[in-house]
C-alpha cells in the first residue's frame, strides 16, 4: 500500500505538468521535429555534364540564420529530399552534426557547381568538424546512403532549378 501511495504521489505531479498549457498537437509537433519544405530541385550531372544521374528536391539555406539551423532537429526526411546551402563567396567550409539526429551525406560544391568533396554517413549529434578541404560555395546535405545509391562521385556537377 505504501508503494502504491508513493507512486501515486510521484505520478500525479508528473501528469499534471505534462498537461500544462500546451495542447496535444503542439506537443506532438515539437517531438516530431522540424520538417523540410523543398522549393527547388538539384540535378546531379555526370563529369561531362551531359547526363543526369539523379535529382533531389531541396530547401534552400541562403541566410546566416537558415544556414545555422540547417537540418538540426529534422528527425525524418524523404530519401529524395535535402538542403542546399548557398554562401556569398567560395571558401573552405566546415559543418558539424550537433543537434542533427539524421545521418547525412554531405557534398561540397565549388563556384563552377562541381562537387569537390563528399562525406558519407555522418554521425548524428557529432561535434566533429566535417571539412570541405577545398574552397566551396555550396553544400548539399542529403540522407545517408543517397550518394552510394546513385554512385555520386567527386568531379560530378550540380544544377539548381525551381521545383515543378
Amino acid at each position: 500500500m505504501r508503494i502504491f501511495l508513493f507512486f501515486l504521489l510521484i505520478l500525479i505531479p508528473l501528469l499534471t505538468t505534462q498537461c500544462g498549457s500546451e495542447n496535444g498537437t503542439e506537443s506532438a509537433e515539437r517531438h516530431a521535429g522540424r520538417t523540410v519544405q523543398p522549393t527547388h530541385e538539384i540535378q546531379i550531372l555526370n563529369e561531362q555534364q551531359d547526363q543526369t544521374v539523379t535529382r533531389v528536391r531541396v530547401a534552400l539555406a541562403q541566410t546566416e540564420q537558415e544556414r545555422s539551423a540547417g537540418l538540426m532537429d529534422v528527425r525524418q526526411m524523404p530519401f529524395d529530399t535535402g538542403m542546399y546551402f548557398i554562401f556569398d563567396e567560395e571558401a573552405p567550409r566546415s559543418f558539424w552534426m550537433a543537434n542533427t539526429p539524421l545521418s547525412l551525406d554531405i557534398l561540397f560544391v565549388n563556384r563552377e557547381h562541381r562537387i569537390v568533396r563528399i562525406h558519407t554517413r555522418t554521425v548524428p549529434f557529432s561535434e566533429r568538424q566535417i571539412r570541405s578541404e577545398l574552397p566551396a560555395m555550396y553544400t548539399l546535405e542529403v540522407n545517408a546512403g543517397f550518394v552510394s545509391e546513385y554512385d555520386i562521385r567527386e568531379g560530378m556537377y550540380v544544377r539548381l532549378s525551381e521545383a515543378d
